[in-house]
């Protein structure tokens, strides 16, 4: 039997607005990864099983391999028409915020978000949520949202609605926020949820070719690239590094996605704890960086106290406004000042 994270009173708020709310609006963060996506898909479509005007608004566009998912094609993109973007956030009756903790995570939405007077609902994984929704779930310990989006909809007693579209987009999400269930995904509990998506129809080997197997030609050379040329090792701190510049991206023809899991392929080194990517953003003048890590190192940390970042002990991320160079800089330097310190989580890092 699967223990659901919710309760009845958990969502008895959510139940009580569905007695007389319309329109949902699913909101997600800027750059939105497959948790992201599907978990708002999965949402959209269990609101609309219960006769609800729902739709999904994202900030800016979704990486490639996940447009197959049903309802994709449906979305709405912030970026493409931020009018008619905010006309659906001022005229919804409830906003669900799912896979981010804070408003700044959701861009150029999070201006009609806060003059919004919908009901605000978040569904959230990552810790440290904010104080702007009117009902908050957030469930750090969780594998992802979309796992969430499972026992929510459980919780409001409508597991019999859960068909075979809304178990692949909650499936994916779970797969892709995992790494194929290799990190953060250490209990039994996911694995009973799973075993029900399967029950449901979904074919996830088929999924996980859809989402991993289906990129270009010039991405599997960009990657090929950045193993030979541009991955960074340093085993006396444990640590990997990789950096790419817009003008390499463009030798590659990117597009949106194509970096997708890089950051994980060093921690495949025998020793290495901790990975981060650096990826210059010429459009949007930032440095995008990721950081994974195994065991207790907190990654997550790291993120939050160099780049004003977050996320959770084994996978976070943040911006630098400045040239990759110096984003690399800070990084040694943060390297350099967690060398001092007397944690078991920091010391295993360093070679001493």
């Amino acid at each position: 039997m699967i223990e659901n994270i919710f309760s009845g009173s958990d969502v008895s708020e959510f139940r009580f607005w569905l007695g007389w709310a319309d329109r949902y609006v699913i909101l997600t963060h800027m750059g939105p990864d497959g948790d992201a996506i599907g978990s708002s898909l999965a949402l959209c479509h269990y609101l609309r099983s219960k006769g609800k005007q729902a739709y999904v608004l994202i900030p800016d566009s979704a990486p490639d391999f996940l447009t197959w998912l049903p309802g994709a094609d449906e979305i709405k993109v912030f970026d493409r028409d931020p009018e008619s973007s905010e006309k659906m956030v001022y005229d919804a009756d409830v906003l669900c915020c799912l896979d981010f903790n804070v408003v700044g995570r959701i861009g150029k939405v999070a201006a009609s978000f806060l003059y919004s007077k919908a009901k605000k609902f978040l569904l959230d994984h990552h810790p440290f949520p904010g104080a702007n929704y009117d009902v908050t779930l957030s469930h750090p310990e969780a594998s992802s949202t979309s796992e969430l989006v499972f026992h929510f909809i459980c919780a409001m007693g409508d597991f019999d609605s859960i068909n075979k579209d809304i178990a692949q987009c909650i499936y994916t999400g779970i797969m892709t926020d995992t790494g194929a269930l290799s990190y953060s995904s250490n209990n039994s509990n996911l694995f009973k949820v799973i075993a029900h998506l399967l029950e449901k129809g979904i074919d996830k080997d088929e999924i996980y070719r859809r989402v991993f197997h289906t990129y270009s030609e010039s991405r599997l050379r960009l990657q090929g690239y950045v193993l030979c040329d541009k991955m960074q090792v340093f085993p006396e701190r444990s640590t990997a590094v990789i950096t790419l510049t817009d003008k390499e991206l463009k030798r590659f023809k990117y597009k949106k996605g194509d970096t997708e899991g890089f950051v994980n392929m060093p921690l495949q080194i025998d020793g290495i704890l901790l990975s981060a990517f650096f990826r210059e953003d010429k459009e949007q003048g930032l440095i995008k960086i990721s950081f994974r890590s195994t065991g207790t190192v907190p990654c997550n940390r790291f993120s939050s106290e160099f780049y004003n970042g977050g996320g959770h002990l084994n996978a976070a991320g943040g911006e630098f406004k400045g040239t990759l160079e110096e984003a690399v800089e800070v990084f040694n330097k943060g390297l350099e000042e967690w060398s001092h310190s007397d944690e078991d989580c920091i010391r295993q890092l360093f070679k001493k």
